[in-house]
């Protein structure tokens, strides 16, 4: 996006391998061309229709921006232009903005989102150390395993935790599986053969071993709708295999057996997209022990969590911005979360870009929490450094969200 001044301003979107059925649609040529995956028809409408209704606007104007592609797209999930386009030039859009105000990147996003707060909260990092489900080749059925610095002093304390205790992982495992257990992730993390009440025994071992037993806590993303079984209230913990089918009901026992043994401070889609009834009941009986995500679940949708707040059905929603397709719905979203009192969890996507704005998204938003996969892979290390340049920066003015990250001190008034 270029303005009238000659700056220039670009963004990069990213894709998900375990993608919601209900997220906005991502516009793919199909064919043979990239595998089906290539973009040129998104492309063409960035520089076309979507070029045509937004030049000459004013780039601060980031509400007007994007309710113009959302009339102009015209569809409920972006399906006419594409997410993926019309998120771009959202993003393009934000950054052009605050450099016309000449203002950081999380600040402007802070202003879009009415964030008057005077000090700034610095994200709790939740690195995905263990990969499994279908970010992996292993066996594990569960989705991502986090180490979360919950009791570090600030950001780059935590930082610090979460690369030791990833390397410290890193040769646990070597020695026990072996070096291709070594063998990383989409996200980073390792993937080693082993069951999912071992990815949290390894990950506790690496903790006390680097020194750290007392301030780091346990995540899980699962990404039971990867392993739901159609039309049944089960789920196969070794879909990749031979099978092992359990009850939704078990399902949910299984993930409270594991909260007795461990630290699990955030559980994350514990069950399918639509099973409503299974999240409403698991909630309502853990809410108070840790939060419950909503991923697939909410797909970052206003209507979608509006519901879930109505059902009880969670108490956290992951903010990914190109499931819903504009940072002005996003922010929406956000807010929405907020106000019933849930937590925010700022999130990558597997398919990953070096582009960093959502570093500044966690801040502006004040979101408490970011996942952006391990200590590893420069697309995930980008996020990381500049919310460590934005620590620096606001030396003085920011505090981080430690263990109360589940509510910080903007709730989206």
């Amino acid at each position: 996006m270029t303005l009238d001044t000659g700056s220039v301003h670009r963004a990069s979107v990213p894709s998900g391998a375990s993608t919601g059925a209900y997220e906005a649609v991502e516009l793919r040529d199909g064919g043979d061309r990239y595998l089906g995956k290539g973009v040129l028809e998104a492309v063409k409408n960035v520089n076309t229709s979507i070029k045509s209704k937004v030049v000459g606007m004013d780039p601060t104007d980031q509400r007007g921006i994007d309710d113009a592609m959302i009339a102009l797209d015209g569809t409920p999930n972006k399906a006419t232009l594409g997410a993926n386009a019309i998120l771009g030039v959202s993003l393009a859009a934000s950054k052009a903005g605050a450099a016309t105000k000449n203002v950081p990147l999380y600040q402007h996003f802070a202003d879009l989102a009415g964030n008057k707060q005077k000090k700034f909260t610095m994200p709790v990092p939740c690195f995905n150390v263990i990969n499994g489900g279908s970010h992996a080749g292993n066996k594990l059925a569960f989705q991502e395993y986090f180490v979360i610095p919950t009791g570090a002093e600030n950001f780059s304390e935590a930082m610090q935790i979460g690369c030791e205790v990833y390397h410290t992982l890193g040769k646990i495992i070597k020695a026990k599986f072996g070096g291709d257990a070594t063998l990383i992730g989409d996200e980073g993390g390792f993937a080693p053969p082993c069951d999912n009440r071992e990815g949290c025994e390894l990950i506790m071992e690496a903790v006390k071993k680097a020194g750290y037993d007392g301030k780091c806590t346990i995540g899980l993303d699962v990404a039971a709708s990867e392993f739901k079984v159609k039309g049944k209230d089960e789920y196969d913990l070794d879909f990749k295999y031979d099978g092992n089918i359990i009850s939704g009901t078990d399902l949910g026992n299984l993930y409270q057996e594991l909260a007795k043994d461990f630290p699990i401070v955030t559980v994350e889609d514990p069950f399918d997209e639509d099973d409503w009834e299974n999240w409403s009941k698991f909630t309502t009986k853990n809410k108070e022990q840790f939060q419950v995500v909503g991923d697939d679940l909410t797909v970052t949708n206003p209507t979608k969590i509006g519901r879930a707040i109505d059902e009880g059905s969670c108490t956290c929603l992951l903010l990914k911005v190109n499931q819903i397709g504009t940072i002005s719905e996003s922010i929406d979203a956000v807010k929405k979360a907020k106000q019933a009192g849930w937590g925010i969890m700022t999130s990558h996507r597997s398919g990953e870009t070096e582009d960093t704005y959502i570093a500044d998204l966690a801040v502006g938003l004040c979101t408490g929490q970011i996942k952006t996969g391990a200590p590893c892979r420069s697309e995930r290390l980008a996020k990381y450094n500049q919310l460590l340049r934005i620590e620096k920066e606001l030396e003085g003015n920011v505090d981080y969200a430690g263990a109360g990250f589940r509510t910080t001190s903007w709730m989206g008034e």
